[in-house]
């Protein structure tokens, strides 16, 4: 009884005290409050002081005052000198960008002068000089295992087109032709040009292809394997090619003499604006060393065309004028106002460029030693083509079909009657053969010049690259057939590009469970990265076949300007 007692009594305390406790807790917390609320009207007495600062300052300020401050600020530029130095250069690059590309364009424009005086002068002589080979080739006897050599081939192949498609080309009627298009309205007449220029370039692209596997097929070793549908197809459509473009191009021609003889002079104006739409389908968008060099090139091509289009245009008016030397002052203002918008598009569209790009204007010398590359290249012993064809896959200009049509147009303009006019037809073969010899003595010399400043003497003993890839590329091939183990990862360099696409040819290998790490595909990775080096390429098939794992190659991009042709998409080659 007496702990009972005992225990109800603890109890009775523990809940005073704490009845107790929770009446004294509030009290505290509204002590607390009242003297946060001192400390409060404390800090509100001092903000009021404060803004009654604030108050008497800006009592001070006046528009007199904000205007003589506005006119007495000053800033220093040389806190960010970096943004505006680089700003400098920019504009002097601009101010360079006229000069460079003049001179790669001019140094470009001789280059297809000399291809396309080759037609006219050396190749008529080289084609006699191998047929009289041929027919006296029984009576010296049979020197070697070659009838011709395959330089030879190759010419007595062009000699022939030529002429079977100039013997195509009298059944055309250039008047009917003229009248036809001048009878069509301004717009049509607008939409067609753009129509052939389109229709050029694409047969540009394809029609070095044709001949190239025209050539390779005469001239390939008899040893190797027949993988071709013959000579004489081939033969077939180069003639067919080169006579459809002959075609194209005079229809070009046409519509630009419809142009020139308009009362109006409209259709010139907007075939003239249309080269201004070329700046903005060009300026705003992403340009790397290598696209440049494809465009500059493109335009190189596209420029000496039009030259040879306004040289027709002026041999057709001043043949129906009779050769009256006063029209020729009539078309100079026309002609005079083609060139300039197209040197001036030309400019503008590569200065702006390079800005937005962030390219120096030194790059076009670099391109002039690219150029000036394959001409010395062309002149060697070992030399693995000619220089026509050369800048042919460089540029994508092809002088047969442009050859062929001047020839048409001065054959039918011109009449020959007499010994006189025979004499003068010689001596102006003559003039054009000097001519020839000439420019290609001038280039050459430039050539070297430019080769020598850009230190690529050492390149000039090199194999061709086009060799060197599809050797390289077939002994991919060949190891990944053999590699048949399967990988735990795919091999990949320091910066994380899988080194098993060494080819866009997918290889065949069993079927085996593909491994995580592999990419998604090898054509997506090649597109992406340039080529490689041979040496590189080996030593990336030795890690694939398990012979040297010690030895890993680094991926670099290939910055040399050798391997862009027309080929180059973007900067990655297509082989």
């Amino acid at each position: 009884m007496a702990d009972s007692q005992s225990t109800s009594l603890g109890d009775d305390t523990e809940k005073e005290g704490r009845e107790r406790a929770a009446w004294k807790s509030p009290r505290i917390e509204r002590s607390k409050e009242k003297v946060g609320g001192e400390e409060s009207l404390r800090f509100n007495d001092k903000n009021g002081s404060h803004n009654k600062g604030k108050k008497r300052n800006l009592s001070d300020l006046s528009l007199v005052r904000f205007v003589t401050t506005e006119l007495t600020r000053g800033y220093f530029l040389e806190h960010n000198e970096a943004k505006y130095t680089e700003r400098r250069e920019r504009v002097y690059t601009c101010l360079r960008i006229p000069k460079e590309l003049e001179k790669l364009m001019t140094f470009g424009f001789f280059l297809c002068l000399d291809a396309f005086l080759y037609v006219f002068t050396l190749l008529p002589l080289r084609v006699l000089l191998a047929l009289l080979q041929l027919i006296t080739l029984p009576c010296c006897g049979l020197g070697g295992t070659r009838l011709l050599q395959p330089a030879q081939v190759c010419d007595v192949l062009k000699g022939f087109i030529m002429v079977l498609c100039y013997s195509m080309m009298s059944y055309v009627d250039y008047a009917m032709m003229y009248h036809l298009i001048r009878g069509q309205s301004v717009i049509k007449l607008y939409i067609i040009y753009n129509m052939l220029e389109v229709a050029d370039r694409l047969f540009s692209s394809f029609g070095q292809d044709i001949l190239d596997a025209l050539y390779w097929t005469a001239t390939e070793p008899k040893e190797k394997k027949r993988a071709h549908i013959g000579v004489i197809p081939h033969f077939l459509m180069a003639v067919l090619y080169v006579f459809l473009h002959a075609i194209l191009i005079m229809v070009q021609a046409t519509t630009l003499n419809v142009a020139f003889n308009s009362h109006n002079k409209s259709l010139l104006t907007i075939m003239m604006s249309n080269n201004f739409v070329e700046i903005k389908g060009s300026v705003f968008k992403k340009f790397e060393k290598n696209n440049l060099f494809q465009m500059s090139n493109s335009d190189i091509k596209e420029r000496f065309t039009n030259y040879i289009l306004l040289l027709i245009v002026c041999l057709r008016n001043m043949e129906q004028f009779s050769w009256n030397p006063d029209h020729l002052w009539v078309l100079f203002p026309d002609v005079a106002m083609v060139i300039a918008s197209e040197v001036a598009v030309d400019v503008v569209k590569h200065a702006f460029i390079t800005k937005f790009n962030d390219i120096s204007a030194d790059v076009y010398g670099e391109y002039r030693a690219s150029l000036a590359f394959d001409l010395v290249s062309s002149r060697q012993k070992n030399a693995y083509t000619d220089y026509s064809d050369s800048v042919s896959r460089r540029m994508g200009f092809i002088p047969l079909p442009l050859a062929l049509l001047l020839i048409r147009v001065v054959t039918s303009s011109v009449k020959i009657q007499g010994s006189l006019s025979f004499m003068c037809v010689l001596l102006f073969y003559l003039g054009l053969i000097t001519l020839k010899v000439l420019n290609s003595i001038v280039l050459l010399g430039t050539s070297c010049v430019f080769v020598k400043e850009a230190n690529m003497e050492e390149k000039l003993f090199d194999p061709p690259p086009s060799a060197v890839s599809s050797r390289v590329n077939s002994r991919a091939n060949r190891t990944k057939a053999q590699h048949t183990a399967p990988q735990p990862e795919a091999a990949t360099d320091k910066g994380g590009i899988p080194l098993a696409s060494v080819s866009p040819q997918p290889a065949h290998v069993p079927e085996t469970p593909a491994p995580a790490a592999l990419p998604k595909s090898d054509s997506d990775v090649f597109l992406t990265t340039p080529d490689e080096d041979e040496d590189d390429i080996v030593k990336i098939i030795n890690t694939d076949t398990g012979l040297d794992e010690d030895v890993l190659a680094r991926r670099t991009p290939k910055k040399d300007l050798l391997e862009i042709d027309r080929f180059t998409i973007c900067g990655n080659r297509i082989d």
